[in-house]
C-alpha cells in the first residue's frame, strides 16, 4: 500500500469523523430548540446538519417534524415523502401517517386518501392503535372533504388589518362594548427575520376598539398581565362583573393552564384569583373558559384533559350558582373525541355551541364545527368553507351579522413561512341589491340546477337480493336508510365469508378490502345522499318543479327479468326514505300538493345500459364471490344520475305520457353473438286524444327499429319491432330504445335483455 494512499485515507477518515461529530452537535442543539418551541432557529440548525450529511435519516426526521410543528405543510410533506422513500416506514412508521396529514393540509385530498388507505392496510393488525384509528378516520374525512368542498358559503372573508394582525400569531375571542378581545403571541421587538430580542416572548390578552367599523391599534390588557406567565382566551360573566381567562406555564412547545377569574369594575380588571380544584383539577391542563346561558342557567364551558377525558383536551360543562359556586364538571360526550376539542363559543341566538377539532370530517387540521342544542348537544356539523380551510381554523365567534375565525391559511401575515402563524379573519355576508329580471331568474335557476347536478352521481348500495328477498314485486315498503343500517351490521359476516379459506396476510387483506368498500362506497353514499337531500329540499321549498332520474344496477347472480324488479324495489326504497324523512317533509312535494307548487318527480331507469362485470361470479353456489366479494357488492346499487327542471306541469293530463307498452321488457334469454334478434312490442295510446310519435331515440348502433304507424287515435295500438345485433358483446346485456310523443314530457322506454354467448357457435 502506497504512503500517499494511506495519507489520503487517514485525511478522509478524520474528515468523516469530524463531520459526524459536527452533525451530532448540530442535531442536539436543534432538538433542544425544537423542544422549546423555537422552530425557526431549530430549522436553521437542521439545515446545517443536512448540508453536511443529507442522507442522515435522523436529521431528515427531526427536520420534517420541525417543519410540521412550524406548520410549513408544503415542505413537511416533501421531507416525510423523502423519509418514506428511504425507510419505507420501518424506522419511523408514524411518518407515513404524517405524510398523509400534510398532503391533506395542502389540499391534496386524492393523494392523502391513497396514503391513508396504505397506512390503514399496513397497520390493520392492531385495530386499537392510534395510527390505525387515525388513518381510518382520515379516509372518511378525505372522502367527505372531496364532496363537501363543492359547497361554499356565499360570504366575503378577509384578514383584519395590521392594527390587529401581525407577523406573529393572533387569536380572536369575542367583541363586547365595541371592543375586540384577542390573544397575541408577540415579543416586545423583533427583526424582519423573526429574531426575538425580548426575553418575555409570551401570549397576552389585547383589545382593539371598533370605531366607525374600523379596528384601532390593539393594546395589551394590563390588568390580567402576569410576568413569566402566558395569558389568553377570555369570557365575561352574564352580568359583566367577572372575567374568566387562561393563565399558563410553558412546557416546551406546550402550555399547562389554569382558569383564572378577575373582577371587572369601571373598565378595570382586579382581584385576580384562580378557580378551585373543582374546575382546575390537580395535574390537568384546564383552559379556554366560555360563559353561556344554557336553559336559563349561567354555565361554564371549558377545555381540559382532566380525568375522564377521552383523549387530549375535551369540552366540559359546569353550572354556576351565585357567581362562585361550580357544579361538578361533566364532559360533553356527544362532541368529544380522542383528539382535542378546543375554542368553545356559544351562539345565544341560534342555541349553538361552536368549537374546533381535528378528528371529525374536515378539510385540513382543526376545523370549526357547531352543535345544535335542544335540551342536549346534538351531533356536530362542519361549519363549511370558507369558515374552514385546509389549514387550522379555530376560535370562531360572531358579532351581529359578522363572524370571525382564527386561521393560519394562505393570506396571513408572515416573514418566512406563509402558514406559520395565525391571524384573525372577518367573515361578512354577501348582500346583492338588484332587481331580478326574468332573465336573471332563469340564470339563477340554471345555477341552482348545476349545484344539484355537481353532487351527482349519488350511489347507494345494497346487500344481495335486498329489499324483499325472493320477491317478484316491483315495489317495496322498505326505507333505504333502514336497509343501509342492516347492511352495515353485516360487515363482519362479509369479512368472514370473503376471507374464508385464506390464511395470514391474505386473509387480513381480504378483510381490509371489504372494510374499505363499506367506508369508501356504502357509507360515503349515505353522506352524499344527505347533502343532495338537503339541497333538493331547499329548491322544492323555493317552489321548484324537479325531475330526478334514478338508475338501477345489480350483480349478475339473478337473471335480467328478476333483476329489473329488484332494482325497481331498490329505487322504491329510496323514494320511501324521502317520503318518510323528517316527519314527511318531502311528502307534499312527492304527492304534488305542496302549498308553494314545488314538486319532485322520480323517474325510474330500472336497469342500466351496461354489461355486467364478467369477472363477477354468477354461480349461486359460490356465495363467497357472487355475494360477499367486493366485485359483487359494488354491482348492487342504484344511482341518482341527473336532475332537471320540469318546465311544464307534468301532473296535468295534457302533458302526461299516455303512450304505454303491453310488455315493456322482453328477455331474450341466452343468445349467440352471431345472430341478430328481432322482437315486437305492442304499444297503445292510453289517452283520450290522438298522439303523434315524433322521435325514436336509439342510444346504441347495435339496435334498429321499425314502426309503421306514428299517429295513434285514443285506445289505438300498434307494433314496434326492435332488432339487436349482439356482435362484440358478451354476457348479460340490456339495450333500450325511447319513444317521444309530441307535447308530452316523458319518453316510453322499451327494453331487450339477454345473455350473450360468444363461445357457442
Amino acid at each position: 500500500m502506497s504512503r500517499l494512499y494511506l495519507i489520503l485515507f487517514t485525511c478522509c477518515f478524520h474528515f468523516f469523523v469530524f463531520s459526524q461529530n459536527e452533525v451530532t452537535k448540530l442535531l442536539k442543539y436543534a432538538d433542544e430548540l425544537q423542544k422549546k418551541g423555537d422552530f425557526v432557529y431549530a430549522l436553521d440548525y437542521y439545515n446545517k446538519a443536512l448540508e453536511i450529511d443529507s442522507s442522515s435519516i435522523v436529521a431528515l426526521w427531526n427536520y420534517a417534524e420541525c417543519l410540521r410543528n412550524y406548520k410549513d405543510y408544503k415542505n413537511a410533506e416533501k421531507y416525510y415523502k423523502i423519509i418514506f422513500t428511504k425507510d419505507e416506514g420501518f424506522v419511523y412508521p408514524i411518518g407515513i401517517l404524517y405524510l398523509g396529514l400534510m398532503q391533506k393540509q395542502n389540499g391534496k385530498y386524492d393523494e392523502a386518501l391513497e396514503t391513508f388507505k396504505y397506512v390503514k392496510k399496513r397497520f390493520s393488525k392492531d385495530k386499537k392503535a392510534y395510527i390505525y384509528l387515525k388513518s381510518k378516520r382520515e379516509i372518511e374525512s378525505c372522502l367527505w372533504a372531496k364532496s363537501a368542498i363543492l359547497d361554499t358559503l356565499k360570504v366575503n372573508i378577509n384578514p383584519l388589518p395590521e392594527t390587529v394582525n401581525s407577523k406573529n400569531s393572533e387569536f380572536g375571542h369575542f367583541i363586547r362594548d365595541s371592543k375586540l378581545y384577542l390573544s397575541s403571541l408577540r415579543p416586545d421587538s423583533t427583526t424582519q427575520d423573526e429574531e426575538v430580542f425580548s426575553k418575555n416572548y409570551k401570549t397576552n390578552i389585547y383589545s382593539s376598539k371598533l370605531d366607525n367599523n374600523k379596528f384601532q391599534n390593539a393594546n395589551q390588557v394590563k390588568g390580567v398581565y402576569a410576568k413569566n406567565f402566558n395569558s389568553g382566551n377570555g369570557s365575561f360573566s352574564l352580568d359583566g362583573k367577572r372575567f374568566y381567562f387562561s393563565r399558563c406555564n410553558e412546557n416546551g412547545a406546550y402550555y399547562s393552564c389554569k382558569i383564572m377569574v378577575a373582577k371587572y369594575i369601571d373598565t378595570n380588571f382586579t382581584h385576580i384569583d384562580s378557580l378551585g380544584t373543582i374546575i382546575n383539577a390537580i395535574g390537568a391542563n384546564t383552559t379556554m373558559p366560555l360563559i353561556a346561558s344554557i336553559d336559563g342557567v349561567e354555565t361554564l364551558i371549558f377545555a381540559s384533559d382532566r380525568k375522564g377525558s377521552i383523549g387530549g383536551l375535551d369540552l366540559w360543562i359546569s353550572q354556576i350558582k351565585n357567581g362562585s359556586q361550580f357544579s361538578e364538571p361533566k364532559p360533553i360526550s356527544s362532541i368529544n373525541t380522542i383528539e382535542n376539542e378546543i375554542t368553545p363559543w356559544w351562539d345565544t341566538k341560534n342555541q349553538r355551541l361552536y368549537f374546533a377539532t381535528s378528528w371529525l370530517d374536515g378539510f385540513g387540521g382543526n376545523d370549526v364545527y357547531y352543535s345544535e342544542y335542544t335540551n342536549q348537544f346534538n351531533e356536530p356539523k362542519n361549519a363549511g368553507i370558507p369558515i374552514n380551510s385546509s389549514a387550522n381554523d379555530i376560535y370562531f365567534f360572531k358579532n351581529n351579522d359578522t363572524a370571525y375565525v382564527t386561521s393560519n391559511r394562505i393570506g396571513v401575515m408572515f416573514s418566512k413561512n406563509p402558514t406559520c402563524c395565525s391571524d384573525i379573519f372577518e367573515i361578512k355576508p354577501i348582500i346583492e341589491k338588484k332587481i331580478i329580471t326574468h332573465q336573471d331568474s332563469n340564470l339563477i335557476k340554471l345555477e341552482t340546477l348545476a349545484e344539484l347536478n355537481k353532487r351527482l352521481p349519488v350511489t347507494l348500495y345494497f346487500h344481495n337480493d335486498v329489499p324483499d328477498p325472493k320477491s317478484k314485486d316491483s315495489t317495496s315498503h322498505v326505507n333505504y336508510i333502514n336497509s343501509y343500517f342492516e347492511y352495515k351490521s353485516m360487515v363482519n359476516k362479509y369479512q368472514t365469508e370473503y376471507s374464508a379459506g385464506l390464511k395470514g396476510s391474505k386473509a387480513d387483506e381480504a378483510k381490509e378490502d371489504i372494510e374499505s368498500f363499506f367506508i369508501e362506497y356504502v357509507d360515503q353514499g349515505v353522506k352524499d345522499l344527505s347533502i343532495f337531500r338537503d339541497l333538493l329540499l331547499q329548491e322544492l321549498q323555493n317552489g321548484a318543479k324537479i325531475r330526478v332520474t334514478i338508475k338501477g344496477f345489480a350483480s349478475p347472480l339473478a337473471k335480467s327479468n328478476y333483476n329489473v324488479n329488484l332494482t325497481k324495489r331498490r329505487i322504491a326504497s329510496l323514494a320511501n326514505y324521502l317520503n318518510e324523512y323528517n316527519n314527511g317533509v318531502f311528502k307534499p312535494f312527492i304527492e304534488n300538493n305542496s302549498e308553494n307548487g314545488g314538486y319532485v318527480k322520480i323517474v325510474e331507469v330500472p336497469f342500466g345500459e351496461y354489461t355486467a362485470n364478467q369477472l363477477t361470479s354468477d354461480n349461486p353456489n359460490d356465495e363467497k364471490n357472487s355475494i360477499y366479494s367486493r366485485a359483487a357488492a359494488i354491482e348492487r346499487k342504484i344511482e341518482i344520475q341527473s336532475v332537471s327542471y320540469i318546465e311544464k306541469d307534468t301532473i296535468s293530463n295534457k302533458n302526461s305520457l299516455t303512450l304505454i307498452a303491453e310488455k315493456q321488457i322482453i328477455d331474450l334469454g341466452e343468445i349467440n353473438d352471431n345472430e341478430t334478434i328481432k322482437k315486437e312490442f305492442t304499444i297503445k295510446n292510453n289517452g283520450n286524444k290522438t298522439i303523434i310519435i315524433e322521435d325514436i331515440r336509439i342510444p346504441c348502433i347495435c339496435n334498429t327499429v321499425e314502426l309503421s304507424n306514428y299517429t295513434l287515435a285514443p285506445n289505438e295500438s300498434t307494433k314496434v319491432t326492435m332488432s339487436f345485433n349482439p356482435k362484440g358483446y358478451s354476457g348479460q346485456t340490456v339495450k333500450s330504445i325511447y319513444l317521444k310523443v309530441k307535447n308530452q314530457d316523458d319518453e316510453l322506454r322499451l327494453i331487450l335483455t339477454s345473455d350473450v354467448n360468444n363461445e357457442k357457435k
